[in-house]
């Protein structure tokens, strides 16, 4: 069985490790309607609400970039926009009433780009995570803008409300690599963003970039890294050109994934020489930026999710709103939402985990980060042993994806290339088989 297994893994190594961007558990492809809905008040009763990560999801966009299999959209006008922030407030209330007494340790906006918001709206968000989930906004606060949205008053609006942390995607600084993923921003007009987020003062900057764009070289990958060193981020993403069903861009073909793996070791070399220290296969940090608490990590620490688009996590359920990238489908989605009330009061559509599937949770989002597997914590969470339960982990140190240091397994940097495999090769059968079963809208 182990043998199959690891088989199995090389397989999926030889072919592509770039198909799929695994960054949680189970895939929200796993997701069905749960019947009946679940009751959140007796749902988050029994969970730790002592250090939730609160996230609030803003679905619109100036543009839909070619890469882009997200939930959001780019057909609103301001009455649609009104009423899904008036609907935020509403989910907000229900919400906070069914959690009780809690506590948020952190706090996200994503999207889509929240700055895409009118500034009264953007403002009435940081009231909603404020004044109706009670989450105090001195608490690490992250916010994603885009080039276009980064204005100078909604970076001061952000920044007096408490955001330390603003990540943008750039993507490239080299126009034509830009323009081939149907993005329009100009390189004077991303240069200008940064530099008014830099003048605003927030204590952490993160720069998205994406190698193995159409056109792109190794050469040019490092133009845009030294190009985004000017500015002195404290994070930098390097994110694979991901191929992703019904998005306007769709290539794979092993001769690409050379070049975007020629791309990733020539990137991620130049960060190292630059005093960053790699998080994980996509993270890069600057070693002198050392933050009081620890990056977020959802092996114990629940999820609380506003908006549609956003999902909450707690030990035993995933839940969120229903799933689309097609333009049709994630407008119905939204009309659904908005026309919303009671319905607030439930989870109706998530996965179940039972308990092989929260081992599979931790040890995944343990493994696939710079901290590790640790055995001893793993043992005290889950009374269990590691290799008793997935004894196949064994088999990855003979592949030289992962060594040993004392009571932790961490991946080599053989394993951190092939991240996504590894961690598409320790979902359950069940989770694949969902999955597979997907049709996606």
């Amino acid at each position: 069985m182990i043998t199959t297994q690891i088989q199995n893994l090389k397989s999926k190594i030889s072919q592509s490790p770039y198909q799929a961007y695994v960054y949680s558990y189970p895939h929200k492809t796993a997701y069905r309607p749960l019947t009946p809905p679940v009751d959140l008040a007796q749902l988050w009763s029994d969970q730790d609400k002592s250090a939730l990560f609160l996230y609030i999801h803003i679905p619109f966009c100036e543009m839909r970039c070619g890469f882009c299999n997200l939930f959001t959209t780019v057909t609103h006008n301001e009455d649609f926009v009104t009423q899904y922030v008036n609907t935020l407030q509403r989910q907000a209330q229900r919400v906070k009433s069914a959690l009780g007494k809690s506590s948020f340790a952190r706090f996200a906006i994503g999207g889509g780009t929240p700055t895409q918001l009118p500034i009264q709206h953007l403002e009435t968000i940081l009231n909603i995570a404020e004044l109706s989930m009670g989450a105090n906004l001195n608490i690490p606060i992250s916010v994603e803008v885009s080039p276009e949205t980064a204005t100078q008053d909604k970076l001061n609006l952000l920044r007096e409300r408490g955001a330390d942390r603003i990540s943008i995607g750039v993507q490239s600084f080299i126009e034509s690599e830009v323009f081939a993923t149907q993005r329009r921003q100009t390189t004077p007009q991303v240069e200008a963003a940064l530099g008014r987020i830099k003048e605003a003062g927030f204590p952490t900057l993160n720069i998205d970039l994406i190698y193995g764009l159409p056109g792109q070289t190794v050469e040019t990958l490092l133009q845009s890294i030294r190009a985004a060193l000017r500015f002195k981020p404290e994070e930098i993403y390097l994110y694979p050109l991901y191929v992703r069903p019904l998005t306007g861009l769709g290539r794979t073909d092993k001769e690409w994934d050379d070049i975007r793996l020629a791309c990733y070791r020539a990137g991620r070399q130049l960060l190292l020489s630059e005093r960053y220290s790699q998080v994980s296969m996509r993270m890069f940090q600057r070693r002198e930026n050392n933050p009081a608490s620890p990056v977020y990590c959802c092996q114990a620490d629940g999820m609380v999710g506003l908006g549609c688009g956003a999902r909450s996590y707690t030990d035993t359920l995933h839940y969120s709103n229903d799933y689309a990238v097609g333009v049709k489908e994630i407008r119905d989605i939204l009309q659904a939402y908005i026309h919303s009330d009671e319905a607030f009061d439930f989870a109706n559509y998530g996965f179940k985990l039972d308990a092989d599937e929260q081992r599979r949770r931790y040890i995944l989002l343990s493994l696939l980060s710079d901290e590790g597997l640790n055995f001893a914590s793993y043992g005290q969470r889950f009374n269990s042993s590691v290799y008793i339960d997935f004894p196949e982990l064994r088999e990855v140190k003979e592949l030289n994806l992962g060594m040993e240091d004392g009571e932790i397994l961490r991946l080599t940097e053989a394993g951190i290339e092939v991240s996504d495999v590894i961690g598409a090769w320790l979902f359950s059968l069940k989770v694949q088989d969902l999955m597979d079963g997907y049709e996606l809208k």
